[in-house]
C-alpha cells in the first residue's frame, strides 16, 4: 500500500513528462496519508495434520546360488632318467723339441 501511492505519483510525473504540450509550472500533487492501523483480528484455527501413510513391506531376498564343485588337479608327470656319461678321448701323440728347425732370411732389395 505504501508503494503504490509512491508509484502513481511517479508514473504520473513520467506520463506529463511525455507530452509535447507545455506542463504548468507546478502541479499539485495530493498525498494522502494512511491513519493509524486498526486492531487486529482474532487468530484462526490451527488445521489438522494430515494422515502419514504406514510405510511399505520390504521385499524378499532373492535365493542364493549352488556352488560350484572344485575342478580336477591332474598328476605329477614321472622324472626322466638321467643320460650315461661320455668316453674320454684318446692322449695324443708327444710334441717334437729342437732338432730341425730351418730359418729362410730374405735378400735385400736391390737399389734403384
Amino acid at each position: 500500500m505504501k508503494y503504490s501511492m509512491v508509484f502513481s505519483a511517479a508514473l504520473m510525473v513520467v506520463a506529463l513528462s511525455a507530452c509535447d504540450r507545455q506542463a504548468p509550472a507546478a502541479v499539485p500533487v495530493v498525498v494522502t496519508v494512511p491513519g493509524p492501523a486498526g486492531p487486529a483480528g482474532a487468530t484462526g484455527a490451527t488445521g489438522s495434520t494430515g494422515y502419514t501413510g504406514a510405510p511399505g513391506s520390504t521385499g524378499s531376498t532373492g535365493d542364493t546360488g549352488a556352488k560350484g564343485s572344485p575342478g580336477y588337479t591332474g598328476a605329477t608327470g614321472a622324472t626322466g632318467d638321467t643320460g650315461a656319461t661320455g668316453d674320454a678321448g684318446a692322449k695324443g701323440a708327444p710334441g717334437k723339441t729342437g732338432g730341425d728347425t730351418v730359418i729362410i732370411v730374405p735378400p735385400a732389395a736391390p737399389a734403384r
